[in-house]
């Protein structure tokens, strides 16, 4: 096989033209040359943060910055396959990867959970991107056992004081607030006594520390907490249940941190670098790159259908998971095949620490992305713990 044909997409149905020939529109004119550019260039979980800014910006003025929360909370009030469609387009066209916890995760958690004042306090605020969110989860020794946190918080009148360290917190260097679980008491289960908190990272006692990847890229963190004080308003719950608020909101992010569309995009660019290839390629790697188009077809019908009104799934609850497991792994497969593309030159074409990825040529990041996207599989919960998640499910009915 010489070269590819494009992929081919059907004709939308009726309902859906009107909806995309707006997007489209859109896309055309806010989506200037430097932020596709950026959007090409992501290797990571989110583009170049001011990328990120103008991006967010531009969809919080036109309406479309929250496409899957509520009218009544600043949403768009879009169908969920309207939010498929529009996040598909935004990959065929490049838009940048946005830092966006507090839209994804944060804001539905309190749209479902918080109280009133911490709605109208926080909500309009992350829908403006004023406040930009990170995620303080793992610890040193608490990865997906997330039970096993070790940070404490000690409550001190009408507030708490929190010691200890997260580790492994993705954007903690550009972000103001942290939503965290911390440990308030000590009980039986290990699930018990812990408790949800919004903390601000301009707080006295926070510091953070950068961890630099494989690929050289400045992503994750390790913040240290001494004696920060939080007020008991940011309390996202009740004290001492804050595994059932986390385990809210790992489902939402479980359901929406790899999305199909999110793979497209890796996918398109190998799919260019094989088209684009100066040199003969090893056989397999067309019908390989055939395989993957096909298994991201698939991955697109399993988000169709667990949309609400879609075809119903085995076990309602494991949908996040399932989710989660498929798309990561996925994620994985293209990345590691476009290194393979790349030929063995890109390890050796990759940055020294510090040096800004947009000085990297296609093949050094082609490596650079599957060095990065390793952990796919592991934030959130490993592949190991949705396995388990699913299977527990299941045999449970």
């Amino acid at each position: 096989m010489a070269n590819l044909a494009p992929t081919i997409t059907p004709a939308p149905p009726q309902d859906d033209a009107a909806f995309l020939a707006e997007v489209r529109a859109f896309l055309a004119t806010a989506l200037t040359p430097d932020l596709r550019q950026a959007g090409r260039q992501t290797l990571g979980v989110h583009s170049d943060i001011e990328a990120c800014r103008v991006w967010h910006g531009r969809l919080y003025r036109r309406g479309w910055i929250a496409p899957a929360w509520p009218e009544a909370f600043g949403g768009a009030g879009w169908s969920a396959r309207q939010r498929f469609l529009f996040d598909r387009e935004c990959a065929l066209n490049d838009a940048p990867v946005l830092f966006a916890g507090g839209i994804r995760s944060l804001g539905p958690l309190l749209i479902e959970m918080g109280t009133p004042a911490q709605r109208a306090r926080f909500l309009p605020r992350i829908l403006s991107g004023a406040d930009l969110w990170c995620q303080g989860f793992s610890e040193p020794g608490a990865g997906s056992d997330l039970a096993a946190l070790s940070t404490r918080a000690v409550r001190d009148g009408d507030g708490y004081r929190i010691t200890g360290s997260k580790i492994w917190t993705t954007g903690a260097h550009l972000a103001n607030r942290m939503f965290a679980i911390v440990r308030t008491s000590t009980r039986e289960k290990r699930q018990q006594g812990l408790t949800f908190l919004l903390i601000d990272m301009n707080s006295p006692g926070i510091t953070v520390a950068p961890i630099t990847s494989l690929s050289g890229e400045h992503e994750l963190n390790q913040v240290f907490f001494d004696d920060v004080r939080v007020p008991v308003e940011n309390r996202v719950g009740e004290e001492d249940d804050g595994w059932s608020v986390a385990k809210r909101l790992m489902a939402l992010a479980r359901s929406n941190n790899t999305p199909a569309a999110l793979v497209r995009r890796a996918l398109n660019r190998v799919q260019a670098a094989v088209v684009e290839a100066a040199s003969p390629l090893e056989p397999t790697i067309r019908p390989r790159l055939a395989q993957l188009m096909i298994e991201l077809e698939a991955f697109e019908q399993l988000e169709l259908a667990a949309l609400p009104g879609g075809r119903p799934l085995a076990g309602e609850q494991t949908t996040p998971s399932m989710l989660k497991l498929v798309g990561s792994e996925l994620h994985q497969k293209v990345a590691e095949l476009a290194a393979e593309v790349a030929g063995p030159y890109a390890a050796a074409a990759l940055p020294a620490l510090g040096l800004a990825s947009d000085a990297l040529d296609a093949g050094a990041r082609a490596m650079a992305k599957h060095l990065d996207v390793r952990a796919a599989s592991i934030y959130s919960g490993s592949s190991e713990t949705q396995r388990n998640v699913i299977a527990g499910r299941m045999l449970a009915g």
